[in-house]
């Protein structure tokens, strides 16, 4: 999803009910809602992140609705989708969840579950998210005066019992500071500490969700701080490995913004979680190796200056985090930076490309030896001359692979 923001975050915040209304309005009609609404009963209504969005001046190119109807959401979720050509599909058929889904559009629909609206609002999230449009009556609802925290960029709710119904809803605390720099209220702070161990109650694919996103969130670095001083995960992996870094001195200067958008993420995931507790939490493979090589490098680090590989440390690290190096260029001493990321973008560096530099095939066929250990040794040594510039043509590398194979095999 690609987010669009205000120079300023907390620049013309719409709090005046009025401008809201006519914003909502203005909204359903740039994006073509009236056929949709059409098909909805009286008394339903708009609730949720979309208002919250309009009242923070903040525009995404795929838009997310939440419909809350008197009664019988499959059904009028069915028409409208017959209706509309949206796919449909049942979220959960029991509270009567549907969403349909169109191609710049995602729409939930919801039957309500109170006997009024306002109690309806009291029970969600939080109070940002608790307010409501009346469709037929153009009307504005804020029971729990969630407009008011939204101008403050707090976090509130309006009952701990609304987080512990879903303790997935601790999580995206987190969410909401790493997208919209928002504050969390003392009271929530309060029971964020005492009740996360209820986290361990939700579903895998859920926690991997959240965390997801929070991790590509424009504030994201202010969250995964806050995970790690709340100790967020101590349900799940040891205190030791709880706060991997210290994120102070963290420099992303020299990072154009396509590599923060790719590797950010990666780096964020490794400072809350080690390898083992991705793996209990079913992160995808990719996720679990590279961070298991990125801590396993930055370990190494620990106890040595970069300055201090041997060249088949330094071959070997840069084989291993290729793919991934600028979430590993992050950690080094910013004076590192530059260099490493300008040779890092350069495809023709061999010491920061050195994935194939040499064909197993061609070694065989030009020095007669077999498959085997000993190939993979001298495949490696070849490519560690080469990409420290030791090796400059191909004869060369025939001539030092026949030496380093009478220096090296087994003697008869």
């Amino acid at each position: 999803m690609h987010i669009t923001y205000k120079k300023n975050y907390k620049e013309n915040v719409l709090i005046d009910h009025t401008l809201i209304i006519k914003e909502i309005e203005k909204s359903i009609k740039i994006n073509n809602w009236e056929f949709i609404l059409s098909f909805l009963p009286n008394g339903s209504y708009l609730v949720g992140g979309y208002i919250r969005d309009l009242i923070l001046g903040r525009s995404t190119s795929k838009i997310d609705v939440d419909i809350v109807v008197p009664h019988e959401a499959i059904k009028i979720g069915k028409i409208i989708a017959n209706k509309c050509n949206g796919k449909f599909i049942i979220l959960d058929k029991e509270r009567e969840v549907v969403r349909i889904i169109f191609k710049n559009i995602s729409i939930d629909i919801a039957s309500q579950t109170s006997p009024s609206i306002n109690i309806d609002l009291l029970s969600r999230d939080f109070t940002i998210n608790s307010i409501g449009f009346l469709f037929e009556e153009k009307l504005l609802m804020d029971p729990s005066n969630g407009i008011n925290d939204i101008e403050l960029f707090l976090l509130k709710t309006t009952s701990e019992k609304n987080l512990e119904d879903d303790p997935l809803r601790i999580l995206r605390c987190f969410r909401f500071i790493s997208e919209y720099k928002f504050n969390l209220d003392p009271e929530l702070i309060n029971f964020v500490e005492k009740n996360k161990n209820l986290l361990g109650l939700v579903a895998n694919e859920r926690i991997c969700y959240e965390l997801r996103r929070i991790t590509k969130g424009i504030y994201a670095f202010d969250s995964i701080q806050l995970l790690n001083k709340y100790e967020i995960f101590n349900f799940i992996q040891s205190k030791e490995d709880l706060i991997f870094g210290d994120l102070s001195s963290v420099n992303f200067v020299e990072f154009n913004k396509s590599e923060k958008n790719e590797y950010l993420p990666l780096f964020f995931l490794n400072q809350i979680l080690d390898e083992n507790s991705l793996r209990k939490l079913q992160f995808s493979k990719f996720e679990i190796s590279k961070t298991y090589l990125l801590r396993k490098w930055i370990s190494l680090l620990k106890e040595k200056n970069v300055c201090e590989l041997s060249d088949e440390e330094r071959f070997d690290l840069h084989k291993e985090l290729e793919s991934i190096l600028p979430a590993f260029i992050i950690t080094l001493p910013s004076k590192y930076h530059r260099d490493w990321l300008n040779r890092w973008r350069n495809k023709d560096d061999k010491l920061f490309h050195p994935s194939n530099l040499l064909s197993g095939e061609i070694i065989k066929k030009y020095i007669k030896i077999d498959d085997g250990p000993l190939l993979g040794k001298l495949i490696n040594y070849l490519s560690i001359e080469f990409a420290f510039n030791r090796l400059s043509n191909f004869d060369e590398t025939i001539y030092k692979g026949k030496q380093w194979i009478k220096q090296n095999a087994p003697k008869m």
